[in-house]
């Protein structure tokens, strides 16, 4: 049977190859201009911090009425309501602009964490040499879904999951992210936990709880561990802003809609400090062993990640086959880093113009440095300055009639849109090998950052190698990885 699990997710891809030398006239043109709905967008800016949780109908686990908000679910699938960060959380910030300038900055540290983690790796610091966890469970992967909503109303740009943990299963909201691996949750008792919106998971009330000893081969896998009593795994992971986790390593049972997944390895999180706001852990799906996905057994997995402003929601999927339309790139993996997700990207056009781009900005090299990545937690898409300067002159030239507007925080290109409703830009679009190409939404790239008119590009240069795909510019597409057969497909407007 499919499984169908609930996700919240306030804050990716990441991409490399080489540029194609292709003429401007291109082998797919996408029209040049793309409309952009600047009221709509207004009115999206309000309501994100008006809503009033206390006015929504409250979570019930057991309500596992039939979801449309798959495309490619079965007809078996089972769904669990879901909501938005938003109805969980009433936004502590007083108008959109602070919300923005919270979420860049939580941005910000984010990219320097995924950039910091891919040095030490490269330089020899992390481990490298990484195997295939020999995991034994016995369940299947096939149809694993579950709904997927934004969460970023409270100033972070990830998306949460609402999971069930433990036997009988405890309903608390994850984070759901693609550059991470490790799964963890807060436990009891608490040396120091951050508000949750569920209560804090009891280990004591779970029949499945099995703590990890220190010899066994997850335990092993773990960047930073150590023992206690000679005998119990230790975990601890920290991210770039300040956030960490520290606790037991354990075994335990995740339930996703009416079925369970025994044996997981997950963190019990005993001393945890962070920004994470109404999650009580995260779920890792990055391609590293002890990953969800990897002690799944999952052949594939896909998401769609709903407007950032949305209380609506959408669905994450295990082991579903790509659909016919499927844009499809390569999916490369670093041999220094394997929890990272890198894109065969050869190209990017502004307007249907292919951009004056050298293939090394698109390129890992034989060290593991460069490339670009896909990460559901980054918000902005960041692009090496060279590359990154290209596409913004251009951007800026087609859009020279707009009028322009002071730059916010890591955004240098804004335009003041106070007296429209509607404009037309500049259509981007991602190119890929065989001359695929994947045009994107205007308000994928242009997003406001206030509620009274001010608009900006949202994509940031990056002194970093390194350059990731964000999930701004996600937003309104599936994406899925084909991890048995390396490929990387993205459906437009299939959430």
């Amino acid at each position: 049977m499919g499984f169908l699990f609930a996700l919240l997710f306030a804050g990716c891809f990441f991409f490399t190859a080489p540029f194609v030398g292709c003429s401007r006239s291109l082998l797919q043109t996408p029209q040049p201009t793309t409309a952009l709905d600047v009221a709509e967008a207004l009115v999206k800016t309000k309501n994100v911090l008006s809503f009033d949780p206390s006015k929504k109908p409250a979570f019930t686990p057991l309500d596992q009425s039939l979801s449309a908000s798959s495309p490619s679910s079965s007809p078996s699938s089972i769904s669990l309501q879901i909501h938005p960060r938003v109805s969980i959380h009433k936004s502590s910030h007083l108008d959109y602009k602070a919300l923005t300038l919270s979420r860049l900055q939580r941005d910000s540290a984010r990219v320097s964490s995924l950039v910091t983690r891919l040095n030490l790796a490269v330089n020899g610091i992390s481990r490298s040499d990484l195997k295939p966890l020999d995991r034994g469970l016995e369940f299947g992967a096939e149809d694993l879904e579950g709904p997927i909503v934004s969460g970023s109303s409270q100033g972070s740009g990830e998306y949460f999951s609402r999971v069930g943990i433990g036997k009988p299963p405890s309903q608390v909201y994850m984070v759901l992210d693609t550059g991470s691996d490790i799964n963890w949750v807060q436990c009891a008792p608490c040396a120091d936990c951050y508000q949750q919106s569920d209560p804090i998971f009891e280990p004591s009330l779970s029949s499945s709880y099995s703590p990890l000893k220190c010899d066994t081969q997850q335990c092993k896998y773990l960047d930073d561990s150590e023992c206690r009593n000679d005998r119990t795994c230790v975990y601890e992971v920290s991210y770039g802003d300040g956030s960490y986790t520290v606790g037991d390593f354990v075994t335990e049972t995740i339930t996703l809609g009416s079925d369970s997944v025994n044996n997981v390895a997950i963190g019990c999180g005993h001393n945890n400090e962070g920004l994470f706001v109404g999650a009580g852990g995260l779920l890792g799906l990055g391609g590293g062993p002890l990953s969800f996905t990897s002690q799944l057994n999952a052949s594939s997995f896909s998401y769609c990640l709903v407007d950032r402003d949305s209380d609506s929601a959408s669905t994450l999927e295990f082991d579903s086959s790509f659909p016919p339309n499927t844009i499809t790139a390569p999916l490369i993996r670093n041999h220094q880093l394997d929890t990272f997700y890198y894109l065969g990207l050869t190209g990017i056009s502004v307007g249907g113009e292919l951009l004056p781009i050298p293939e090394s900005a698109f390129q890992m090299d034989e060290s593991g440095n460069g490339g670009i990545i896909i990460d559901s937690g980054t918000a902005v898409t960041r692009l090496q300055s060279d590359t990154y300067n290209v596409l913004r002159d251009a951007f800026a030239k087609g859009t020279k009639n707009l009028p322009s507007a002071d730059s916010v925080a890591l955004f240098d290109t804004c335009y003041n849109l106070s007296t429209k409703s509607s404009v037309d830009v500049p259509t981007l679009s991602f190119h890929f090998p065989e001359g695929k190409v994947l045009p994107l939404p205007a308000k994928n790239y242009m997003i406001p950052v206030d509620s009274v008119g001010t608009f900006c590009f949202a994509f940031a240069p990056t002194s970093s190698s390194l350059s990731i795909i964000g999930n701004v510019q996600q937003q309104g597409t599936r994406v899925g990885f084909d991890l048995g057969n390396s490929r990387v497909g993205f459906v437009p407007n299939k959430c």
